[in-house]
């Protein structure tokens, strides 16, 4: 006896029949569409929990497997703010001293500094999306070619052991060849898997909502991500959270399967061809999809900039502690959620003022800089940083789903390429982000970094405007797609055609009876395709037999 013949206890059914029902209800749409949104979902969650999972762990291991070279500190400059911390962990106490925004530790009254640490830090952080940014216009043309799951498939597997790699990692190199890892898996996962949600959800009130609820597991993942990664590392040592992200990874692959399987079989019942997709190239230089590309980047711009600078400042103008810096962020979850629900119930209602949603978004994350600098205490901070999160929110469910609406609208709706512009747009906020920002904040002060992010959020708001023509753009509209309309099939519906035979003129003299007498009577043929007797119409070619001049 199979396993197919086995029963379950307690149960009337086979085994097989079971895997049966199971089969023909992945055949539906509606539960296929369900499962792909389940399967995305998760892949974003856990691509952005690893993006974020290392900031309280790598600065910390890095120390204690001894990646950077020390030196002695004979005494600190003069005139300089000092700041004096006590920083517990698993290798003892230290006393941390911040002077010149120079990190230095006091080791029984000797203080030591690390060289080039912030710079290898920065390094490492940004290596996955400098890396993702690369490799972004390959996935895009992979995915446009051979489909979503494929791809998607083969950047989960990239990100599983990527994940492991981190787990049993112990010195600097191998951690930065995981992190740029990660980047060639996201760029494969990510870009898949929006895709695959475009494809799957056509009509833009149903994509809207999907693609609103995959940025809500990648809020989550970016805020949860420190506090998780922090308690498990302080607690558990620093492979028990890769292990547990590993795994997740692993359930989503099988997920993902489930999926891949019931779809190539109802795509081979259905004889189904893929379209030619349009090229990146093409999709890069359309003005509409350059707006929104370019807004993407901007938006993210603010927290590219803000993460790897606003612990030092709440360090050196709150004297906040590590719990307070990670935990700041974790309040703008709940207004994140609150801007993609607005969105897409916006989008549900009025489709046609998704640009203005994602102006306005925008426009509050500048005012919102504007005002954090000047934040006096840990609670005042938290509201700037919640407003930004409301904005973000705003622009990337607004425009997000308007990147799938164009190219449905102007090219072939095939979303590969389209979403990989738009993750190139998000780790080319994230890749030259932080190098930026802690120059600027090194040369200038954390007060000029917010100014010029507000100053650049508030100065392109009304470049997207731009895209308030697209919810009743025409294809016919445009110059390059006119003749195809105009020599494309003939109408398909019930219509008369009229055969006139020229008239010969009468005389060639003058015309002694009038335009009339000029021509000889015109003969008219008429010839009716799957027409039936109908009221009188006001047609001048329907009008009545005698009221013909030229019928006697």
């Amino acid at each position: 006896m199979g396993i197919n013949e086995l029963r379950i206890p307690g149960m009337d059914r086979t085994i097989g029949e079971y895997r049966q029902e199971w089969w023909d209800a992945l055949q539906q749409s509606k539960y296929q569409r369900k499962l792909v949104l389940v399967t995305v979902s998760i892949a974003l969650l856990l691509d952005n929990m690893l993006y974020m999972v290392i900031v309280p762990i790598i600065p910390d291991y890095l120390r204690v497997i001894g990646a950077w070279d020390t030196h002695e500190v004979n005494r600190p400059p003069i005139n300089q703010k000092i700041v004096n911390k006590i920083v517990h962990n698993s290798t003892g106490d230290y006393r941390v001293t911040m002077i010149n925004r120079t990190t230095k530790i006091n080791v029984n009254g000797i203080l030591i500094e690390y060289e080039g640490e912030d710079s290898g830090i920065g390094l490492l952080f940004a290596s996955k999306a400098a890396v993702q940014i690369f490799v972004n216009p390959l996935s895009g043309y992979i995915i446009d070619r051979i489909g979503y799951d494929l791809p998607m498939m083969f950047g989960l597997t990239i990100m599983f052991f990527s994940t492991l790699l981190f787990a049993v990692g112990s010195s600097y190199n191998v951690l930065f060849f995981a992190r740029s890892l990660q980047g060639v898996g996201s760029a494969f996962a990510d870009t898949g898997g929006l895709s695959m949600i475009a494809d799957r959800y056509t009509e833009e009130e149903e994509r809207t909502k999907a693609l609103g609820i995959a940025l809500a597991f990648i809020s989550f993942g970016c805020l949860v991500a420190p506090p998780f990664g922090g308690f498990l590392y302080e607690f558990c040592g620093k492979a028990v959270p890769f292990v547990i992200l590993a795994l997740i990874c692993l359930f989503d692959g099988f997920l993902l399967l489930l999926i891949m399987r019931p779809m190539k079989a109802k795509e081979a019942d259905e004889g189904k061809e893929k379209p030619i997709a349009t090229p990146i190239w093409k999709l890069l230089i359309d003005p509409h999809i350059a707006c929104c590309a370019g807004a993407l980047v901007v938006a993210n711009i603010c927290l590219a900039f803000l993460e790897p600078t606003i612990s030092k400042w709440m360090n050196e103008t709150m004297d906040a502690e590590e719990w307070q810096q990670g935990l700041i962020w974790l309040p703008a979850f709940f207004p994140h959620v609150a801007g993609v629900v607005l969105t897409v119930q916006m989008a549900k209602n009025y489709p046609e003022w998704q640009w203005f949603l994602a102006m306005c978004g925008l426009a509050l994350e500048g005012i919102s800089c504007f005002f954090l600098p000047f934040s006096a205490n840990y609670f005042v901070l938290m509201l700037p940083i919640c407003v930004i999160c409301f904005g973000i929110a705003l622009i990337d469910t607004a425009l997000l789903p308007t990147l799938g609406f164009i190219v449905d609208k102007k090219y072939t709706a095939v979303y590969g390429s389209v979403y990989a512009i738009a993750d190139i747009s998000y780790c080319a906020a994230y890749a030259f982000g932080p190098v930026v920002a802690g120059w600027i904040v090194e040369n200038w002060g954390f007060t000029t970094l917010n100014i010029i992010v507000a100053c650049i959020s508030l100065a392109y708001a009304p470049i997207i405007y731009y895209l308030k023509g697209m919810h009743s753009y025409k294809k016919y509209e445009d110059s390059g797609t006119e003749e195809n309309v105009l020599m494309g099939d003939p109408p398909t519906k019930e219509y008369q055609t009229y055969h006139l035979q020229e008239g010969k003129p009468a005389q060639n003299g003058s015309m002694p009876g009038g335009q009339a007498e000029y021509y000889e009577q015109v003969s008219q043929q008429e010839t009716e395709l799957h027409y039936e007797e109908q009221a009188p119409s006001a047609n001048p070619f329907r009008a009545a037999q005698g009221a013909n001049p030229f019928r006697r």
